[in-house]
């Protein structure tokens, strides 16, 4: 009988020697990264056009992303507040792996951490990224209740109570924390225009622009105690079941036009010919196989009108 362990160990190590090899050639030293080819447009699709292959691992039964029913979750009071400490010193540099663009992080110290909530351990960040769509209509890899957002910030922590490298957590048992946030159109985010401003430097597949004192607290909502957790994989192979998903109850904006220059970024290199935009880089979603999606808040009595 194949196992998942069997599966996704060969994959997670082939990734780390490719990424080991990529980051040999950049001038500025980064980390490994989880990210791996991802770009699909619409759920029905059974093939992912990049990967070329089915979107399945053998014997996979916490798969992400899902859809959250918000009447199905669960409420557990048990669940923390979440400690978020970042320190924008700790950041290096925007890659464009080819997927997304990767916004890296030191994690060699624990000076970037997120704990609480439904972690038990400490997890270091060591990269931030984002899924979109062509068009404000589709992006998020989750959605609450079938709808979807245009876009989706991932906060990608590991597990360094347990592990002491990225490459060990991400192939073991609660080994990974991430963070998701949904993007509403809106107004203008002041806090996001640093990075926009950045990204034309990082226009074509592996170009790399140092990117320092960038705070991603930022990009957090307001009330971050608000969220769903449930336990689930990466979103891209070698889509490991390692993660702790804690997807943010409430929602970031973002103008149009900011989200236009994600748009404006490239799947390819400046070398080849035919040229594919960054758009659609989201996986399709997941059965949820029996999951149970926890809640940190009461849906129900806390929307409610107030009692006169």
């Amino acid at each position: 009988m194949v196992t998942l362990a069997a599966v996704v160990a060969p994959l997670a190590r082939q990734i780390h020697r490719q990424l080991k090899h990529a980051r040999s050639q950049r001038w500025i030293p980064a980390r490994a990264c989880n990210l791996s080819a991802c770009s699909s447009k619409l759920v029905l699709s059974q093939v992912h056009p990049m990967w070329q292959e089915p979107l399945a691992i053998p014997g996979g039964d916490r798969q992400s992303p899902i859809d959250i029913v918000v009447r199905k979750s669960v409420f557990d009071p048990q669940l923390k507040p979440l400690k978020v400490q970042y320190d924008p010193r700790t950041c290096q540099q925007i890659w464009n792996n080819g997927y997304s663009f990767l916004v890296e992080y030191d994690d060699t110290t624990d000076k970037s951490t997120l704990k609480g909530g439904p972690l038990e351990d400490q997890f270091r960040l060591c990269q931030f990224h984002f899924h979109w769509g062509e068009n404000n209509t589709w992006g998020s890899e989750h959605s609450i209740d079938r709808r979807l957002y245009p876009a989706e910030l991932h906060l990608v922590h590991w597990n360094s109570d347990k592990y002491s490298l990225f490459e060990e957590a991400v192939i073991e048992e609660n080994g990974l924390a991430v963070i998701a946030v949904f993007l509403k159109i809106g107004k203008r985010h002041e806090g996001l225009q640093k990075l926009v401003d950045a990204l034309p430097a990082v226009r074509h597949k592996d170009s790399v622009v140092e990117f320092t004192k960038f705070d991603p607290a930022c990009l957090l909502p307001e009330n971050i105690d608000d969220y769903w957790t449930y336990a689930g994989s990466l979103t891209t192979p070698p889509l490991t079941e390692a993660v702790t998903w804690i997807v943010m109850k409430r929602h970031i904006e973002v103008s149009h036009d900011q989200l236009a220059v994600f748009r404006s970024l490239l799947f390819t290199s400046a070398e080849e010919q035919l040229q594919r935009s960054m758009v659609n880089n989201f996986r399709v979603q997941q059965v949820l196989k029996g999951r149970t999606v926890r809640s940190s808040f009461t849906p129900f009595l806390q929307d409610a009108p107030p009692m006169m």
